[in-house]
């Protein structure tokens, strides 16, 4: 895949680090190589993560004030069978570390990119977790990313926020990375049976099309407490809905990246007794048998009758799935208010 996406949102609470950290485990367990950066004074994807932010000698701060290189600050998170994702944690340094570049006159919005430029190719995904806030730390993770993954919850100040977060991407787009691109809007803490949910999410497939995720994430205690563990919830609760749906989360986007390349890599199974199964390889094709030598024109005509083991005659692409079509669709102003709804199925 070898991409950078931030993960992004003006407004607090809508499941940007649940987000952050699910994902790169979900896309860990596929057997992909993800690195995924901390860079909220929060500090939340860290403890998230099962790193104690208050124990970093070396993290996203000194990174973005050139005080050590990113390899000497990563750390790895393993989370058992084999799979596991590379973390630069954070902590509240990187407060200070944000006053600091706005002390810069050159180069302040692409410290980040700068720092991640030589180990980006060592990894097929790179995910960054965003702060609550339109600031330069914002700036420095959209100006190093190829692409925004936005969380959005189904409601009014949302949309407010999300209207901010696209004129903010703008602003870059014209400025400092005209490639940056929406990678896709992600429905969180989604209940169904909310009226106001199902016509702000009805809202966003009018405006955003195809960059609306089908996956939606629902409210899910599992992944409300898995952070208390340490760890994601695919690993503290593998069969949970939350755990299954970033799961279905990954699955879609890496479907999405190999219709948009041509190239197709397998989602490797977490499970060990599922290996055997990609060891199988296509069968050879048999030759086709001789034909049949024609009747004698003195026989009589007589119905041919086939046997009655013979198996029926089947279209062998009649079980494959129809080819889902990816329409590029541009980011429209949005507006905040709710009214004008159209409801989809």
């Amino acid at each position: 895949m070898k991409r950078v996406i931030a993960i992004a949102m003006q407004k607090g609470g809508v499941g940007k680090t649940t987000t952050a950290v699910n994902l790169a485990a979900s896309l860990a367990a596929t057997r992909r190589r993800v690195l995924l950066i901390d860079i909220d004074p929060q500090g939340n994807t860290t403890m998230g993560s099962g790193v104690d932010k208050s124990q970093l000698e070396r993290s996203t701060c000194e990174v973005l004030l050139g005080e050590c290189q990113l390899t000497d600050a990563l750390i790895p998170i393993e989370l058992g069978n084999g799979a596991g994702f590379t973390l630069l944690p954070a902590n509240q340094d990187l407060t200070a570390a944000e006053v600091r570049l706005l002390t810069l006159a050159i180069g302040r919005e692409t410290k980040l990119r700068q720092a991640l430029a030589p180990k980006r190719n060592e990894f097929d995904l790179v995910l960054i977790d965003c702060p609550p806030a339109l600031n330069m730390l914002t700036v420095n993770a959209l100006v190093a990313a190829d692409s925004v993954l936005i969380p959005m919850q189904c409601e009014y100040y949302a949309l407010e926020g999300l209207s901010a977060l696209l004129s903010t991407v703008e602003q870059i787009r014209a400025a400092v990375n005209p490639q940056l691109s929406i990678e896709g809007v992600l429905r969180t803490m989604f209940d169904p049976r909310n009226n106001l949910a199902n016509e702000v999410s009805a809202q966003l497939i009018a405006h955003f099309g195809d960059k609306v995720f089908r996956t939606v994430i629902p409210r899910n205690i599992r992944l409300a407490e898995a952070p208390s563990f340490g760890k994601p919830a695919l690993f503290h609760d593998k069969e949970s809905r939350g755990a299954l749906a970033y799961l279905a989360l990954a699955g879609e986007m890496i479907r999405r990246e190999e219709e948009s390349t041509g190239m197709v890599r397998g989602i490797t199974p977490l499970a060990a007794g599922n290996t055997a199964a990609t060891a199988a390889h296509a069968q050879p094709v048999p030759a086709p048998p001789p034909p049949m030598p024609p009747a004698p024109a003195a026989a009589p005509a007589t119905e041919t009758v086939p046997p009655a083991d013979a198996a029926p005659a089947t279209d062998a692409a009649a079980g494959q799935a129809p080819e889902r079509t990816t329409t590029s669709v541009e980011v429209p102003a949005m507006t905040p208010a709710v009214s004008s709804v159209r409801h989809t199925s």
